[in-house]
């Protein structure tokens, strides 16, 4: 099964400052597991969905 996790970034127009913002969500979320799926740009916003693998119950409950 996988799970999503949708991050709503704002950008700042200032390219340096938006790319060093998007470059640290992506490393943040990296080191985490998760991939981005989708990326969408609206104006100011910019949404970026990421998914992994969800990790399965090992406690033996079904």
């Amino acid at each position: 099964m996988k799970e999503y996790q949708a991050v709503i970034l704002r950008l700042a127009r200032h390219h340096r400052e938006d790319e060093d913002a998007l470059t640290d969500l992506l490393n943040e979320r990296s080191r985490g597991g998760w991939a981005p799926t989708m990326m969408t740009q609206e104006g100011t916003r910019m949404t970026v969905v990421f998914g992994r693998e969800a990790e399965s119950d090992t406690s033996g409950s079904r």
